[in-house]
């Protein structure tokens, strides 16, 4: 039987975590990625999230990013790659200060939003996150783009790696993701989403924005908590891997 992980972004939006609607999303999902502190979260969002995980058998990981909550941390820093270490690591230390207490352990650790895309571009980027998750523990999943440089980073530095696809977001034909500024970037269609989950597990490629088949390999397909119906897009996906005999479970180790 296949199997994939279904990771979702989540800790970042306060009214998403109070209302319940987060909680519901961590039905379908078997791992989580929690926003620590620099670009969105904050010491309340973090544990509410953790406990959350926790209550759904759902893997624990940090999300950390740029430190710029004005931008969403989706705006590259010129930060130098022990500036980016410093950044992340501080970071990691938060959020596992408060998931120790708890009884969770991070298992992965992806980058967020701009310092996700600019490592995919530079190993120097990437460098630095590997750096910044070292000095606080070796022994976690580094996630990363699949097909893109920063994985080959990651594996240098001794980590465990997947690789991530995203089911709500269009490719370029080179494999990177469609920028946010284009209008067609994200992917509002359950049906549509669920497709491209299915192609990339059953098929191992997706389909860029113009038409250009991407071969894609991954372990690990990601749903962004905070996009526009977020909870029908993975509940469309989880049964759609389901029908097609594809069982959903962490990958980290």
């Amino acid at each position: 039987m296949k199997t994939i992980d279904l990771n979702c972004d989540m800790g970042e939006l306060t009214e998403a975590v109070a209302s319940g609607a987060q909680d519901a999303l961590l039905e379908y999902v078997t791992s989580v990625n929690i926003a620590c502190g620099a670009h969105a979260g904050d010491e309340t969002t973090m544990r509410a999230t953790i406990e959350q995980a926790l209550r759904h058998g759902v893997a624990v990981g940090a999300h950390p990013g740029y430190p710029d909550r004005e931008n969403f941390g989706r705006v590259s820093l010129e930060l130098s790659w022990g500036e980016i270490a410093h950044a992340v690591c501080g970071q990691l230390r938060a959020l596992d200060g408060i998931a120790r207490p708890l009884g969770a352990r991070i298992t992965h650790v992806k980058p967020h939003g701009a310092l996700y895309n600019d490592a995919a571009r530079d190993p120097a980027v990437a460098r630095g996150i590997a750096e910044g998750v070292a000095r606080w523990n070796l022994d976690v999943t580094l996630v990363g783009l699949a097909g893109s440089g920063m994985l080959d980073v990651f594996r240098e530095a001794g980590f465990a790696v997947a690789a991530e696809a995203f089911v709500e977001r269009r490719y370029e034909p080179d494999g990177s993701l469609r920028a946010r500024r284009f209008p067609d970037a994200l992917i509002d269609s359950p049906e549509e989403a669920a497709r491209q989950a299915l192609d990339v597990v059953e098929r191992g490629q997706v389909t860029a924005w113009d038409g250009t088949p991407v071969a894609l390999a991954a372990q690990t397909l990601c749903i962004h908590g905070d996009s526009p119906g977020a909870l029908e897009i993975a509940r469309a996906v989880r049964a759609a891997l389901e029908g097609a005999g594809v069982r959903a479970v962490p990958v980290w180790r």
